[in-house]
């Protein structure tokens, strides 16, 4: 595997590596982290909320960060956090929606994958309406054919289910997929739902820890992914 090189900034580049042996038809894809760049949006939610409810100290967004890719209400659980802090941080994440942006490259590469005859889910730790009003609002949520949030299965990420529930809508089998993710947990759902793992490595994930759980590829930019998608109106045709 290519782990490509760390920059000062925290990024990596590199080479996609791949192509998967199965062809694919159905790319599931995680949100924050992957699609759009929420971090400086969801620390200043997540600060403010614990101002609101904890009080006085600095808001440990540094552990939040660490657990990621898990639902909200579970974060505060392994945290020590009250749940209370959910409602607030509810609040202020639509309050800030506006200034959340996607990745470079990322309507692209989603405007291509529906031309090659791709189906797209999305399957986020996030509540499925807070997911949808996103990507609703950033003008995109047409290039997926379902949006399912934590609080839609019965077991969030790292639990394959939000993943099965993805494949079950989309009518597809594990080996005709595969999943994007910036997490470890994203990966840890994947292999449990047999669906092939996709390390997305553009956003501000630990790289060594992503790394560390061996995904099946690595990607260091969206328009990656392309190379390991090649059209497949064919297959599902």
């Amino acid at each position: 595997m290519n782990t490509g090189t760390a920059l000062s900034s925290g990024t990596v580049t590199g080479t996609p590596t791949g192509p998967f042996q199965q062809p694919k038809s159905v790319v599931v894809f995680d949100l924050d982290g992957v699609i759009v760049d929420s971090f400086p949006v969801m620390r200043e939610a997540f600060t403010i909320a614990y101002a609101e409810v904890v009080g006085d100290g600095q808001a440990p967004f540094d552990e939040y960060e660490r657990h990621l890719g898990r639902y909200f209400p579970d974060i505060m659980k392994i945290m020590g956090l009250p749940l209370e802090m959910e409602q607030p941080f509810v609040r202020e994440s639509y309050r800030l929606a506006d200034r959340v942006p996607m990745f470079d490259g990322v309507p692209g590469m989603l405007a291509e994958l529906r031309r090659r005859g791709f189906r797209t889910a999305i399957a986020t730790g996030k509540a499925g309406d807070r997911a949808r009003h996103l990507l609703d609002k950033l003008g995109v949520i047409h290039f997926f054919d379902h949006v399912i949030g934590s609080d839609e299965v019965a077991r969030a990420k790292p639990a394959p289910d939000i993943v099965r529930h993805a494949l079950e809508l989309l009518g597809a089998r594990p080996e005709d997929a595969l999943m994007v993710g910036d997490a470890v947990t994203d990966i840890q759902a994947a292999r449990g739902a047999g669906v092939d793992a996709v390390a997305a490595l553009w956003g501000e994930c630990d790289a060594v820890e992503l790394l560390g759980a061996a995904p099946d590829a690595t990607l260091f930019r969206p328009s990656d992914l392309l190379a390991l998608c090649p059209a497949v109106a064919e297959v599902v045709g």
